[in-house]
């Protein structure tokens, strides 16, 4: 297929204006070459083949071929001579009320990938969403600073929907907290554990950023403006707050597990001491019932007028004293 398929757009930036209409790769490059700006390629999951074309077009280095076509990979940041690659992952959240299938809830099978070189920016997207180019467009003193700048914003895009899903999620365990504590409340044990595999699927997509991040800012100063570091290290601290959530949602789930299954485990103690509770009280005219069931012709009794009356009096009143203790004892 022609790179033209894969390209969504494909923009030039002059001292952080960017320029009216859409060019060719080829073109793009020579235009900001000439006029000293960066082009900003946006690709929508590339083949082999037509990361091949980019990559001619812009000298990028044959390993990053392979890595932008290849999905599902850990964040990173790569360093290529003056070409740094980048992935993050994103993000999304749908309504468990809405979706059919409870892995759903959380969706982190996407990422952007981002290769920054010192005139251009080719991000490549994989199931996912990124900022507007008109966001971009609006905010020219940063894009200004050249194309780290827009994988700044990129960046910090992502992870704006980390905390976004992070609010989220907080309500939905502050919810299932209250259900759980709460007396005579019917506790959903299969709700917990949903969201504590979908709490653990973002923590292991989200969680290697931070490393990421930190590499990306102490150890590539000569490609990244001091300005876009400090922007970096803001994108940075939102990523650890989120990890630090996320990790707290998980070991408040985790005690939402065993608070429910004690609570469950209670519950039915209390049926078992109430069934038993039936139980022994059906015994007493069972018993009795056995012991005159007997066919045995001579049993004290058996001839008694009253015999009838006086043993439906004692069952009657049996029963009621041992009601009356399990009552008492809140066995009933």
């Amino acid at each position: 297929m022609p790179v033209e398929r894969a390209i969504e757009h494909c923009r030039v930036f002059v001292d952080g204006v960017m320029q009216r209409g859409e060019y060719r790769p080829a073109e793009a490059v020579r235009m900001a070459r000439e006029q000293g700006g960066y082009v900003w390629l946006g690709l929508h999951e590339p083949d082999e083949r037509q990361m091949l074309g980019v990559a001619e077009e812009f000298g990028i280095h044959e390993l990053i071929v392979e890595d932008a076509v290849t999905a599902h990979q850990r964040p990173k940041v790569e360093r290529y001579d003056d070409q740094i690659f980048f992935v993050v992952r994103s993000v999304e959240y749908n309504d468990d009320d809405t979706v059919r299938d409870s892995r759903d809830v959380i969706e982190t099978l996407g990422e952007v990938q981002m290769l920054v070189g010192p005139d251009f920016i080719i991000t490549v997207r994989h199931d996912s969403t990124l900022p507007g180019i008109n966001r971009i467009d609006r905010d020219q003193e940063l894009a200004r600073l050249g194309p780290s700048a827009l994988s700044y914003l990129v960046a910090d895009y992502l992870v704006e929907q980390y905390v976004r899903i992070v609010g989220l999620l907080e309500h939905e365990v502050d919810t299932l907290e209250e259900e759980v504590f709460t007396p005579g409340v019917d506790i959903n044990v299969d709700k917990i554990y949903m969201f504590k595999r979908e709490v653990l699927e973002m923590r292991h997509a989200t969680d290697p950023l931070a490393p990421a991040l930190n590499l990306l800012i102490k150890d590539h100063k000569d490609l990244i403006p001091k300005q876009i570091r400090s922007y970096f290290r803001d994108v940075l601290d939102n990523e650890l707050h989120v990890r630090d959530q996320i990790a707290g949602f998980d070991e408040r789930l985790t005690s939402l597990i065993d608070a429910s299954v004690a609570k469950v485990t209670m519950q039915q103690n209390r049926d078992m001491r109430t069934i038993s509770a039936f139980v022994g009280m059906a015994a007493v005219p069972t018993l009795i019932a056995g012991i005159y069931g007997m066919n045995f012709e001579v049993m004290p009794e058996l001839q008694w007028e009253y015999g009838y009356y006086v043993v439906l009096t004692i069952i009657v009143v049996v029963i009621a004293v041992l009601w009356w203790l399990f009552r008492r004892n809140k066995w009933l």
